[in-house]
Formats: C-alpha cells, sequence, structure tokens
C-alpha cells in the first residue's frame, strides 16, 4: 500500500511541475534596447563619406577612410613611489572617457631611472565605436576650447600614415575634471587611428570630424 501511494504522489507532482515550466516558458522575455549611434557616428554616415569621396575621388564608399579607435596613454614617474598617484589618474581618465583604463608596466629596468620590470608606470584605455565617437564630439567642442589662448592643434602630428598623435598637458580641460579635488596636473598622449593612407586623407577626415587644426 505505501508504494501504490508513493507512485500516485509522484504522478501527482508531476502535472504541477509541467504547469511551472509552461508557466515560466509563457513568460515573455525582455527585448534588449537597440544601442543608438551617436551623433558623430550619423554625420560622418550621411555628411562626411559622401563629401571625401567627392573630395578624393572614391569611387567606392569602402575606401572613405574611417576612425577606427582613440588610443589614451599616460605614463607617471611619481607613480613609483606612490601608488595612489596612479589611481588619482586612472579615476580621472575614468571619468574623461567613460572606460575604465588599463594599467600599463614597465618592460624592462633602467637603473638610471629607478625603474623595476614589472612596476606600474601608467595607464592605457582605447576607445571605439560610440564611445569614440562622444569622447570625440566632447573633446572637439568643448575641451579644447577652454585650453588657454587656443588656436588650434598642430597639424603636423601624423605618422605618415593617416594617425595623428595629440598631447595635452593637464586634465583640467575637461568640464568631468574637479578642480577642486585635482592633486597634480596630468599630461595624456591620444592617438587618432584611422584606416587613411597618407596625411592629407587623416587630416581631411579628423577635420571633417571637428578636429580643429590650425590655419
Amino acid at each position: 500500500m505505501a508504494e501504490e501511494k508513493a507512485k500516485t504522489a509522484k504522478k501527482e507532482k508531476k502535472p504541477a511541475a509541467a504547469a511551472k515550466s509552461e508557466g515560466e516558458a509563457a513568460k515573455p522575455r525582455k527585448e534588449r534596447k537597440p544601442v543608438l549611434p551617436a551623433e558623430l557616428d550619423r554625420k560622418y554616415k550621411t555628411e562626411i563619406v559622401p563629401a571625401l569621396m567627392s573630395q578624393f575621388g572614391y569611387k567606392n564608399r569602402m575606401r572613405v577612410p574611417r576612425l577606427e579607435k582613440i588610443v589614451i596613454n599616460t605614463s607617471i614617474k611619481e607613480a613609483l613611489q606612490d601608488v595612489k598617484v596612479l589611481e588619482n589618474a586612472c579615476n580621472e581618465i575614468a571619468a574623461i572617457t567613460g572606460q575604465r583604463p588599463m594599467i600599463t608596466k614597465a618592460k624592462k629596468s633602467i637603473s638610471n631611472f629607478k625603474l623595476r620590470k614589472g612596476q606600474s608606470i601608467g595607464a592605457v584605455v582605447t576607445l571605439r565605436g560610440k564611445t569614440m565617437y562622444e569622447f570625440m564630439t566632447r573633446l572637439c567642442s568643448v575641451a579644447l576650447p577652454r585650453v588657454r589662448d587656443f588656436k588650434g592643434v598642430p597639424n603636423n602630428s601624423f605618422d605618415g600614415r593617416g594617425n595623428y598623435t595629440l598631447g595635452l598637458t593637464e586634465q583640467t580641460i575637461f568640464p568631468e575634471i574637479n578642480f577642486d579635488k585635482v592633486q597634480r596636473m596630468t599630461g595624456m598622449n591620444m592617438t587618432f587611428v584611422t584606416t587613411a593612407q597618407t596625411n592629407d586623407e587623416g587630416m581631411a577626415l579628423l577635420k571633417a570630424l571637428g578636429m580643429p587644426f590650425r590655419a
């Protein structure tokens, strides 16, 4: 009798479990909201691409140069004595770019600089996609105009293959940085990596994206 009761109890539990699984399956899945492209990305596709095709005589849209990534890096010698200096720099870069940077370490020891292999000496962050375009917009329209006596960025910092490097001496030009909480001025280098084959193409692309080159 006990065995028969146990079998009937198991049979009664099965429909309940099946109903539970059916109820879970009936719940609608949450749809992911589509990530909208940045305004500068839309401008590139609708305005800049046709303009560059006309300027350089491209017959195929795929030949038009584009901005691949922006690499921002900094090196701080004071980090050898105080790790908090590097931590503060990383927090500031994260606030500026919206992306957490990666700590860079020394690849070899240099006795003259009291540097040992493996020591943390800087930070680097690579921006792509929507984050890259949003940073480019804020840099050109907000940050650079805040530089004292700003007359444009130099136009001779290309590497011969359409990539451009811009050096900044202080991080306080970005409105995301609270000047009252800044402990030291931190410089940084920004490399704009493009698919351009020549410096002229790279300059035309960056200028169309808003980079204020000197006249």
